[in-house]
């Protein structure tokens, strides 16, 4: 029960896509997958039929030779594909998917753009999994179009406002697929880490009075997101996913979530400072600091594979639109939010 998958851009959240596939494909070791199974689906199920990218360093190269090129710098998994070199990678089109910072580091294709719609249906793809830099609006609708006319389901990791869009929603649902979005929520990542944190001092009856989240890294996305007109869905989707869980509203002089610098020798590393302020019994102060150290992109992909997979169960149960309970728990910007217990409540009542 093969499940063929897109991807779009071939980064380093791709490349831990990639290796992460192997891996799983070539052990029986579970050990950091949050959900082992997904329905009948295992990772191993997952295949990538079809790549896309705009730079010289990837496009035309097969996808396990372009998953190490410049710039990818993350943590490699000393795992390739099983099922030989995987596809060719396909020049898509650029439009506002390169940046000036990017622009600046990468070399971009002399290629000429795929017709994205006609290569989706070529390949038979099932799934699109859409990667694309921060920033990148336009592309990804553009994308997102071409999922549909080739009958493809959607998961959005990035925030472009797509699943959350009712609008976009509904384009999905006419079509009869599915999407999951917006924006990756990582497995053990800041986003995670501070709605836990927030989430505990309401449990707890702790008022929270102000907080901050400070993001730094050394890869390409930290590059791109110096732009900061890029920078803006994205810092709408961090702080939207922890607001949320408050239960009150503060200032927005009192809340500050978002990426906030490059720090090249970081390599796909990324460095999150959480702090939380607030009041306790009488009025007490009690403060929170915390510093998170992961590897972004396989935290992403850990996320990703099960993504992928309910995917495919909702093309094959023939549900369409915006999956609700895939997205509250594994997406920064769902449809609908929900507090974490509760959205893996509603996944795991949604896989039965």
């Amino acid at each position: 029960m093969t499940i063929r998958v897109a991807i779009i851009g071939v980064g380093n959240c791709a490349s831990s896509l990639v290796q992460g596939i192997a891996h799983y494909s070539n052990t029986n070791d579970t050990r950091g997958l949050i959900l082992p199974t997904v329905g009948p689906y295992a990772v191993g199920d997952i295949e990538i039929v079809a790549a896309f990218d705009i730079t010289a360093e990837k496009v035309g190269k097969p996808l396990n030779e372009a998953i190490k090129a410049w710039p990818n710098d993350t943590f490699d998994l000393g795992a390739m594909l099983p099922y030989g070199d995987g596809p060719t990678v396909l020049r898509g089109p650029t439009m506002d998917g390169l940046g000036r910072y990017l622009r600046e580091s990468l070399t971009e294709s002399v290629d000429p753009p795929v017709d994205v719609w006609r290569a989706l249906q070529a390949s038979r793809a099932e799934v699109v999994v859409c990667y694309l830099p921060v920033g990148s609006d336009s592309a990804a609708r553009h994308y997102a179009r071409s999922a549909i006319g080739a009958g493809c389901a959607f998961v959005n990791c990035v925030p472009a406002f797509l699943a959350s869009d009712p609008e976009w929603a509904t384009r999905f649902e006419k079509a009869k697929l599915p999407i999951i979005g917006d924006d990756v929520k990582s497995q053990v990542g800041a986003t995670i880490v501070h709605r836990s944190l927030v989430q505990l001092m309401r449990d707890r009856g702790a008022r929270l009075l102000r907080t901050h989240q400070l993001n730094v890294g050394g890869n390409a996305d930290f590059l791109n997101m110096l732009e900061r007109d890029r920078l803006l869905s994205k810092k709408i989707s961090k702080t939207r996913a922890v607001t949320s869980v408050m239960g009150v509203e503060l200032s927005a002089n009192d809340v500050h979530i978002g990426p906030s610098d490059h720090v090249g020798w970081l390599s796909d590393r990324k460095w999150a400072y959480i702090r939380l302020e607030g009041e306790g019994f009488g009025g007490a102060p009690i403060n929170i600091e915390l510093k998170l150290e992961v590897w972004d992109s396989p935290n992403s992909a850990a996320v990703v594979v099960d993504a992928i997979r309910c995917a495919r169960i909702a093309l094959d149960r023939g549900e369409a639109g915006a999956l609700a309970a895939p997205a509250a728990y594994y997406m920064k910007s769902p449809p609908e939010q929900m507090d974490d217990a509760i959205a893996r409540e509603a996944l795991e009542e949604w896989l039965k």
